[in-house]
């Protein structure tokens, strides 16, 4: 054996140790921090409606084993087990399993597009599989009934719309339940002053959003791993000192006769309990930042023993101190430490807050860059971490809900009853999702995937339908706020795509404008124009609309369509795709330009740099007579031929070495370079301006009145009240051509 590979293999391993542990390490601070702040409200939300009656300590102990056996079955083995399993190259949450759908077993809505993906590596990620009997049989369900793919998109919509929600219902719930902690030393303190110190811990919470969790993050992981040592050593003095046969409750049989005394008064319960899971889904939806070995390090070594230390305490002390079911949280805090703990517990909930607005965040960009959400501004508040984001619009609206919901509700069990029903809901939708994930895309026994759904999915339907029966007592609020968030992102989804049918089927015939040429007198002026359009191919409507009314247009003219793709992210040398529009003296071309879900769009600068470099490259390979420097880059290409028919030369770029340059020339090198790449060169230093409609989308005269009401007023609202694409773009305005133009849908 060499000595020197073995010592290499050892320093490798060794790294890869270091760099999951780190991970692990940070984690604490993002993921865990709604999960590990659970034990300060659920014994509370528990033991406040009818099971307050009960104060025996077989409901003492039922309780506990409860809490017990649900951390270990939903976050313990579907997440950590399974569920971390079904990433999409590396990223996770309810868009990613619904990605994986949508590659993999061709069962997505959002990807309709002519433009070429199959070369992008991200679609061809995994070892291909044989099919199965069950498999096949579900394929032609969805081949056979379209109506199931808008179903499966609704579900996907319901599920991120709650982790909205969540965003919510998650800063609202744990900061009030940590202030009001405060009334245990302070008993003459008025309600109003705990509901004024929770709103201005909110607003503080959310005005520092906009410095991005990159400059705060370094606090996080430290306050929430304090937490989780103070209320586990809490947990073991409690166990000591109160009633160390709680570590019976362990046992499934303190499940059956806590049911079995409670009886409907029990089942009544299961939405305070189903409270200790909070947060379980965050392991998932945040696995793009960290990977699934530190994930799962971070929670079955760490948070999921120092939970179940703290729970059996805290029954421990409740089990001798009956009248505290109210308040047992911070009663069971030995006096010493009570203020110091309380401090902590306060940072905690503010973590805990951070942590899922910034998961809103993320899910708000990624619904977004799927066209299923209208468009907001999205501030990348790291250089090194892209899911670091901000959102104003969003981050003041979800202020505003928040400080309504705790002034409205005030109660922290009435916050808890519509948290409650939020939290199980996305658990619902993940159960489903994972079914066709096992049996479409790993192809496993169909026996298999329903053992997943009776196990799991029994457990959260026991939890959903208790949850539903309070809907009156404040679980009507998820499900308004969810209806409103999904009616908005069917609405924007629906209205962009029958604005893109309209292009698509509208579009001019390059040679048939051509021919026009003559008859009115167009002229080529000098310059590149970048004609920014949703079609793949061919003309645009708005363009031609265009040059009948102003006969001009550029000396060389590039067509752009930006392709949103179910993928996470497209590989640099991978995102454009150009090709030629008509013979080469038309110098035309069409650019398609594809991002991933969670791909951060460059400014203008730094793309047009990028575009006219792809146009230059393709120019260089047509020619094949030169050597091309652009930018100081160096680029291999490999042409994949077309079909005469097509006239279209796609091409595919591989970067080779890539050095950071802020000039905006383009240089060509070499002997013999062709004369359209000189020509771009001429055009480029001539100046270059940016097309785009500005469309008004009318429903035609013979749509229903339902149509009318949503494509004319609430599409025609969101568009005027969101940003303008050429915004959202970051296209210069001096540089900017804007064509207006009524499409009737």
């Amino acid at each position: 054996m060499d000595p020197e590979a073995g010592s290499g293999t050892r320093e490798s391993r060794l790294k890869f140790y270091k760099t999951t542990l780190c991970l692990a390490y940070q984690s604490f601070g993002v993921v865990y921090g709604d999960l590990g702040t659970s034990p300060i409200y659920v014994y509370k939300s528990t033991f406040s409606g009818r099971l307050s009656l009960h104060e025996e300590d077989d409901e003492i102990l039922g309780v506990l084993s409860l809490v017990f056996w649900t951390l270990t079955l939903i976050p313990l083995c579907k997440y950590i087990i399974f569920v971390l399993g079904a990433d999409d190259n590396g990223e996770g949450g309810t868009f990613a399993l619904y990605s994986l759908l949508c590659r993999r077993a061709k069962l997505g809505l959002l990807n309709a597009s002519d433009a070429p993906n199959d070369e992008i590596s991200a679609y061809n990620s995994g070892l291909p599989r044989k099919e199965t009997v069950a498999s096949s049989v579900l394929q032609e369900f969805f081949d056979k009934y379209n109506s199931s793919r808008i179903v499966l998109l609704l579900l996907v919509l319901l599920g991120t719309s709650m982790v909205i929600g969540d965003g919510i219902l998650t800063p609202s719930m744990s900061v009030l339940s940590a202030v009001n902690g405060i009334k245990i030393k302070v008993t003459g303190l008025h309600e109003n002053c705990t509901v004024f110190i929770a709103c201005v811990v909110l607003v503080g919470l959310f005005a520092l959003q906009h410095f991005g969790t990159r400059r705060v993050g370094f606090l996080f992981a430290p306050i929430l791993l304090a937490w989780l040592f103070c209320i586990s050593v809490i947990g073991i003095y409690n166990i000591i000192h109160w009633n160390p046969r709680v570590v019976s409750a362990l046992s499934p049989y303190y499940v059956y006769n806590f049911f079995k005394k409670a009886r409907k008064d029990g089942w009544s319960s299961l939405g305070g309990i189903v409270l200790c899971i909070t947060g379980a889904e965050a392991m998932f939806a945040d696995l793009g930042h960290f990977s699934q070995l530190s994930i799962r390090i971070a929670f079955t070594v760490v948070v999921y023993p120092c939970l179940i230390l703290t729970y059996m305490g805290e029954a421990a002390y409740l089990s001798k101190h009956k009248e505290d079911l109210q308040r047992s949280f911070y009663k069971s805090i030995p006096e010493v430490v009570f203020w110091p703990v309380f401090i902590i517990a306060t940072l905690a909930t503010v973590v805990a807050s951070q942590a899922i607005i910034s998961a809103a965040f993320s899910i708000i960009s990624q619904c977004r860059a799927l066209k299923c959400f209208p468009r907001v501004k999205v501030v990348h508040t790291s250089n090194h971490i892209h899911g670091q984001i901000y959102i104003p619009e969003v981050n003041w609206i979800l202020m505003v809900l928040c400080l309504a919901v705790v002034a409205g509700y005030r109660d922290t069990d009435m916050i808890g009853n519509a948290y409650g029903l939020a939290v199980i809901t996305v658990m619902l939708v993940t159960t489903c999702l994972m079914f066709l994930i096992i049996v479409m895309v790993w192809k496993r026994n169909i026996l298999g995937a329903l053992a997943f759904v009776i196990v799991f999915g029994s457990v959260e339907l026991f939890y959903f339908s208790e949850c539903l029966a309070k809907v009156h007592k404040g679980g009507w609020f998820p499900l308004i706020f969810s209806l409103i968030v999904l009616s908005t992102m069917c609405i924007w989804h629906y209205g962009t795509l029958k604005k893109q049918d309209y292009e698509s089927h509208n579009g001019v015939s390059l040679d048939m404008l051509l021919s026009l040429g003559p008859n009115l007198g167009i002229n080529r002026v000098p310059g590149i124009g970048l004609i920014y359009s949703n079609v793949a191919r061919g003309v645009p409507p708005m363009f031609s609309h265009f040059v009948t009314n102003f006969p001009a247009f550029h000396r060389i003219l590039i067509f752009v369509t930006l392709q949103s793709l179910t993928v996470p992210k497209v590989p640099a040398n991978q995102r454009f795709v150009v090709s030629r529009i008509g013979p080469p003296e038309f110098r035309l071309f069409q650019c398609v330009v594809r991002y991933g879900y969670k791909d951060q769009r460059k400014d203008s600068h730094e793309f047009e740099s990028n575009l006219i470099e792809a146009v230059a490259e393709f120019l260089q390979c047509s020619s094949n007579d030169s050597e091309l420097r652009v930018l100081g880059r160096e680029f291999a290409m490999n042409q994949r031929q077309s079909s005469p028919s097509d006239n279209v030369t796609p091409l595919s770029l591989e970067n080779r070495v890539s050095t950071g340059s802020s000039k905006k020339t383009v240089r060509f090198r070499g002997v013999g370079c062709s004369k359209e790449l000189e020509d771009l060169t001429e055009a480029r230093e001539s100046g270059l301006a940016y097309m785009m409609g500005s469309t008004c989308v009318m429903a035609s005269e013979t749509s229903s009145y339902l149509k009318k009401f949503v494509i004319n007023v609430v599409y025609g609202f969101l568009r005027q009240n969101c940003r303008r694409p050429s915004t959202a773009l970051g296209v210069p305005h001096t540089f900017l051509i804007e064509v207006g133009m009524v499409y009737r849908v």
